[in-house]
């Protein structure tokens, strides 16, 4: 199997968002916070992130259902390159499909753009 998700967010709505701490917590891991939102936010990349997040849900076919967006971790390489850690059911339903995934992530002065391509591991 193959496909291919992407999504397109706004940057200031995200760091609008990030005002409320039950959007941070519902949509961002600890481990998203920290490379983030410490002394100075880094809306574009938590942007990224979003996008990035809904992009995995349309490549896994299922939509935002039956898994956390916690449980889908944007994190970067140590060069900067994004990668995808699951965990929980959002883990179960990539094992289950028998899919691994890729990302990549863009952004301009408004707007972060994802694109996953979710493939047979």
């Amino acid at each position: 199997m193959f496909s291919v998700g992407v999504d397109l967010v706004e940057i200031e709505r995200v760091r609008k968002g990030c005002n409320n701490s039950r959007f941070v917590e519902r949509v961002y891991s600890k481990a998203e916070q920290e490379l983030f939102l410490g002394e100075k936010p880094r809306f574009a990349s938590l942007a990224g992130n979003w996008a990035a997040k809904e992009a995995f849900s349309k490549a896994l076919g299922t939509g935002v259902r039956d898994f956390a967006l916690t449980e889908v971790e944007i994190l970067r390489d140590e060069l900067g390159a994004p990668y995808i850690r699951l965990s929980g059911r959002a883990k179960a339903a990539a094992e289950c499909k028998g899919l691994c995934f890729s990302v990549s992530i863009t952004h301009t002065k408004e707007l972060a753009e994802a694109v996953v391509i979710a493939y047979g591991c």
